[in-house]
């Protein structure tokens, strides 16, 4: 059987072998609308929560609107002009629009053009957040729970807080968009080092596809909500990355109704299988090892305990952060990683590691990681192919006649889990 894997940005074929019982995940979604700038205009005006967008920018002076980074597929350069037009004919004349990095490392001059578009980065101040400089935050208390909340004070010192992004499921916060635009997207270090803590990470509850009673979805809306975040569109996409679905309006309420529908479109369930071949969800998101780390923790919900995960991600930017490259090569196990951090102060990107330690306690990992330098890729907590052929034969030998193998070809882009 040929499959095609999202890798890179030209995607990877694989040549499975006849015998084992395979069941092949695609991403769902609905198709992608006739006229996508229509349905935006048209959510803006008749919002799913609360007042329309230029209602509630009449009199202000000035707004801020978060968009993701270059490592998300967002839809920004369709979203932002509806948005910035109707700002502008509400009579809005300081408009700044913030790149939400989190921690990750701040967007080229190419790629902010790439994240806007050419006019709009042309026509409007586009800004890097960056966490690590604490003097460009602004702290605003402490949630219930005691996370600390710094907040980017060029997004806080705007009169009106809009967020620009799209829905997915999420490894930690059930679903993406909504108020990760502002945390971890706009926060300080210290606020996201906190709500990556331990006590978020591993809390079983802090999964893909769950907001009910994901406890870091609640501290995220909490934080939001301090920081005022005002409105949003969201969006969901299809399986070829256009828009499928608009949800604006009232940030909180306008994201459930986001989160549901997405949910009710993308949900797979199957039996466990024996193996998951998955990959890291090609470029942007594989980028980085950190960043597929995503496509490990996604199969592991849908593969048996003691079972395998083979991943392929291109990998094109190396490991990751210094930090993160730090921790890969500092711990020789994931058992060796969860013990090492406990008790001590968190260190930057080591949820990332956390997840996947959690990942590795259920299944053992098979890699294909080309982009990943040499001296790291023994420290993988697996092991490593030097081509994807080779691990598909190692993976085979090792199955039983009988062996049901899934295969996600879109990895983290799928929501699939077992009965």
């Amino acid at each position: 059987m040929r499959v095609d894997l999202s890798f890179g940005r030209k995607g990877l074929p694989l040549d499975l072998p006849p015998g084992p019982e395979y069941k092949v995940f695609h991403s769902i979604s609905a198709d992608p609308l006739p006229d996508a700038t229509a349905a935006i205009e048209a959510a803006l005006l008749n919002p799913a929560a609360g007042p329309p967008l230029g209602e509630l920018a009449r009199g202000k002076r000035s707004a801020a609107i978060s968009v993701c980074d270059i490592t998300r597929p967002a839809p920004n350069t369709t979203v932002l002009p509806p948005v910035l037009r109707t700002l502008e004919a509400a009579g809005v004349t300081d408009i700044r629009i913030m790149i939400a990095t989190g921690l990750h490392r701040l967007a080229t001059m190419a790629e902010i053009r790439q994240i806007v578009g050419d006019d709009t980065a042309a026509r409007y101040p586009v800004l890097n957040h960056d966490a690590r400089n604490q003097e460009e935050h602004r702290f605003l208390g402490k949630t219930k729970s005691g996370t600390p909340v710094w907040i980017d004070r060029r997004f806080l010192d705007a009169d009106l807080h809009i967020s620009l992004g799209y829905i997915e499921p999420h490894l930690m916060l059930g679903f993406s968009g909504g108020r990760k635009l502002v945390a971890p997207g706009l926060a300080g270090q210290e606020t996201i080092k906190e709500i990556h803590s331990s006590r978020f990470m591993r809390d079983a509850r802090a999964t893909e596809g769950s907001i009910d009673d994901n406890p870091l979805h609640a501290e995220l809306l909490e934080i939001a909500s301090i920081a005022r975040h005002d409105f949003l569109v969201d969006v969901a996409l299809s399986r070829d990355r256009r828009i499928a679905q608009v949800f604006a309006g009232a940030a909180q309420a306008a994201h459930r109704i986001g989160v549901e529908w997405v949910r009710n479109a993308v949900m797979q369930r199957s039996e466990a299988a024996d193996a998951v071949i998955t990959s890291g969800g090609g470029y942007p998101l594989d980028l980085t090892y950190y960043q597929m780390i995503k496509g490990i923790t996604a199969a592991a919900h849908l593969v048996k305990q003691g079972g395998k995960i083979f991943v392929v991600g291109a990998c094109e930017e190396g490991v990751g952060a210094h930090e993160f490259r730090d921790m890969v090569t500092k711990y020789s196990t994931g058992a060796a990683f969860m013990k090492g951090i406990e008790g001590v102060p968190v260190t930057v990107d080591q949820w990332q590691l956390e997840k996947l330690a959690l990942a590795a306690q259920k299944a053992e990992i098979l890699f294909y990681v080309p982009g990943v330098p040499e001296e790291f890729r023994a420290s993988l907590w697996g092991t490593v192919f030097n081509d994807a052929d080779s691990a598909v034969r190692e993976l085979m030998a090792s199955m039983p006649p009988s062996a049901r193998i899934a295969v996600v070809p879109e990895g983290p882009y799928v929501l699939a889990q077992a009965k």
